[in-house]
């Protein structure tokens, strides 16, 4: 049990990454308060955790707005009495190209991605400093190192400021003890790559080294190395999981 007794928050938890991120750490140990926008599947997921032997408390809310920030940490305070791991995970795309981008689709991605990133880490930073420990994780996006034309540039542009963030608060709360990461999916098997028709599939798959889509899993499992003691002289960086798209 790699994370026996630790708490922790995973944001954006109701499907795909997020959700596969919640049951692995809890798998692992971790008791867990996880966030969404979804109060049914998050209800879900919750029972899914609690059958496993785990506890899980639930926040409603859109993370762009820093008051559910401060309720995430209000929900882990009075119920374990500390966090000890944040998985930023919580995150939103639009497929716009630059001039078809609409500038409130531009806010609102960067207000979702990049914002709300910031208040979740401006919400548990001080009770982390005053532990003298914590693990971050942020969860951004292989289209932060290289261009994709499947993405918005709004996109691109807010998980390339995830991971500038990442690195600067590795730098500033190294003293304390606090590690802040960051892992950078590429092409993953989630609800919406299954809606892609065979040709465009094949064009993603034949752009992959390693010939396949990641699954969730993988991410995950990733997550679990940065936020356990096997990562314990690793802060401040931007980890590549994407079959060799983007190698750097």
């Amino acid at each position: 049990m790699m994370l026996k007794n630790k708490v922790a928050i995973v944001t954006g938890a109701t499907r795909g990454i997020g959700r596969s991120i919640a049951i692995t750490l809890a798998q692992q140990g971790a008791v867990l308060v996880i966030n969404g926008n979804n109060k049914n599947l998050l209800t879900q997921l919750t029972r899914e955790i609690e059958e496993a032997g785990s506890k899980c408390i639930v926040q409603l809310g859109d993370i762009s707005n820093p008051d559910i920030a401060a309720k995430i940490l209000k929900k882990a305070e009075e119920n374990f009495g500390r966090v000890d791991i944040l998985i930023n995970n919580a995150g939103i795309n639009m497929r716009t190209s630059t001039l078809e981008m609409q500038v409130e689709d531009w806010k609102r991605v960067i207000d979702v991605n990049l914002n709300g990133t910031l208040y979740c880490c401006m919400a548990v930073l001080p009770l982390m400093i005053q532990q003298k420990y914590g693990k971050i994780v942020n969860v951004s996006s292989s289209t932060a190192k290289t261009p994709h034309r499947n993405a918005s540039p709004s996109y691109g542009a807010s998980k390339a400021a995830v991971n500038y963030l990442t690195q600067h608060l590795a730098l500033e709360m190294a003293k304390y003890n606090i590690y802040v990461n960051a892992v950078c999916p590429g092409p993953i098997e989630t609800d919406m790559s299954a809606q892609w028709n065979d040709e465009y599939r094949q064009q993603i798959l034949s752009r992959i080294p390693l010939g396949k889509l990641g699954t969730p899993k993988n991410v995950a499992d990733s997550v679990l190395f940065l936020a356990s003691s096997m990562s314990d002289f690793i802060t401040g960086e931007t980890i590549n999981i994407n079959g060799g798209t983007y190698m750097n």
